[in-house]
């Protein structure tokens, strides 16, 4: 079993290219472990306070271990809306 993390959040106006550019630690760190598969974050090109949000993990445990574990959840105080879902995938 996989899991798939997808969506979008919203960031406050003015700040999104700071924090996708603030994101790449956590981007980086993430892609080291072996249970991520994927992990992308990235500014949408249409609307200038929109950043998608992509992942893939091995497993629940891994990404929460992921999640307890991010460099820099200071982050998410930029987020107004935080619209992502996740979704078991299997082979």
């Amino acid at each position: 079993m996989g899991i798939i993390v997808a969506g979008k959040l919203i960031i406050q106006s003015g700040w999104r290219d700071a924090f996708v550019e603030k994101s790449h630690e956590a981007i980086v760190y993430a892609r080291e472990n072996q249970a991520c598969e994927d992990f992308s974050v990235s500014p949408d090109p249409l609307d200038t306070n929109r950043v998608n949000v992509f992942a893939k993990w091995t497993s629940y445990a891994e990404l929460n271990t992921f999640r307890e574990s991010d460099p820099d959840n200071e982050l998410f105080s930029l987020v107004e809306l935080f619209d992502v879902k996740e979704y078991e995938i299997t082979p």
